[in-house]
């Protein structure tokens, strides 16, 4: 084999190793891999008894600014929705907060809404919140208001 080749061929395994490491660097950095990038964020739990409309990826919001997001639904024992949700380490939940099932206007999406109280002593990772107000039923109402069950 020349000389020419053997340069081409080394630029080329180059090109290669250089391309792979970034997609590793990329991967990880969007992957969220916490073991490997230091954990930015802590699980809360909130028991509900309707979670209609919300959806793992959901947002968890305080004050309209968006702190976390839905990352896993299920029911427990008691037949009551849990979600869990992953929210920003300089997020502190005090104890007394209460968590809402909110929608962006009439029809639109849905998302955890939470309202901070004053209590001194915050939620520690992997608690959870049983102040909850559950998803209105939109349908519901209408049905009732529609059929003269509202009175």
């Amino acid at each position: 084999m020349n000389k020419t080749g053997s340069k081409v061929e080394i630029a080329v395994g180059l090109f290669l190793v250089l391309g792979l490491a970034a997609f590793v660097w990329l991967a990880v950095q969007l992957g969220e891999v916490s073991w490997l990038t230091g954990s930015d964020n802590y699980t809360l739990y909130a028991e509900f008894d309707n979670i209609a409309g919300i959806r793992t990826g959901s947002d968890v919001q305080v004050a309209g600014v968006t702190i976390g997001s839905v990352t896993a639904l299920h029911l427990n024992k008691d037949g009551r929705a849990v979600a869990s949700f992953k929210l920003n380490n300089d997020v502190k939940v005090p104890k007394d907060s209460i968590a809402s099932v909110k929608s962006l206007g009439i029809i639109g999406d849905k998302f955890i809404r939470i309202l901070p109280g004053g209590d001194a002593e915050n939620y520690q990772p992997g608690e959870t919140m049983v102040d909850t107000e559950s998803a209105l039923d939109i349908e519901s109402l209408i049905s009732k208001f529609a059929l003269g069950g509202v009175k």
